[in-house]
């Protein structure tokens, strides 16, 4: 099974990936440890790492290269990252699409960072907007297309918990014999 969390930084990825791998007994491939990783090689946080790739597109097609090969060779894997679910496209069982306020998102970012609010809302919004245009400009998504999600969820609603469990019941429920057809991934390119 191949499952895919998607969403804004702050939406409570990493916390429900790893808790799906966990419960279902599969790996967890986290985009966003690949890439910070690549900004600690390069001297540089995420945010500005984030812009840089706006002028060296390597960065983006060297990191969603390898996740696209994750999706379409490996099984038993939870994929979390931005595109996760776009970059899988139709090889994922389940994609899934975390989301909360951007205000609740900036706090979460600030206690995890030990950093200012204020500081953490500003870099969590230049960070999207610099990443939309580049999906755009590269591979043709709209990060706001929410249309080829499974399962959505507002995760300021519900603690962590209640998330996770809401969602493992969902997955374990799935019976493919009985899958009227998810929703396609059309149109994107995979201009690695």
């Amino acid at each position: 099974m191949l499952l895919t969390v998607s969403g804004p930084p702050g939406s409570g990825k990493s916390t429900t990936a790893v808790g799906l791998a966990e419960a279902l007994d599969l790996e967890h491939v986290s985009g966003g440890d690949i890439f910070r990783e690549m900004a600690a090689e390069n001297d540089m946080t995420p945010v500005e790492f984030n812009e840089h790739a706006e002028t060296d597109d390597r960065i983006d097609r060297d990191l969603d290269r390898r996740l696209r090969e994750i999706a379409t060779t490996q099984d038993d894997v939870v994929l979390e990252s931005r595109l996760a679910g776009w970059l899988a496209g139709d090889h994922a069982d389940v994609r899934i699409w975390l989301d909360a306020p951007l205000d609740v998102r900036a706090a979460r970012i600030a206690d995890r960072e030990g950093k200012a609010v204020d500081r953490a809302r500003e870099e969590t919004r230049r960070r999207e907007e610099s990443e939309a245009k580049r999906y755009r400009e590269y591979y043709d998504i709209d990060i706001g297309d929410l249309s080829i999600y499974d399962i959505v969820y507002n995760t300021s609603r519900w603690g962590p918990d209640a998330v996770l469990e809401s969602i493992v019941a969902t997955v374990e429920a799935y019976e493919p014999a009985l899958d009227e057809g998810k929703h396609p991934v059309e149109g994107v390119r995979y201009d690695f």
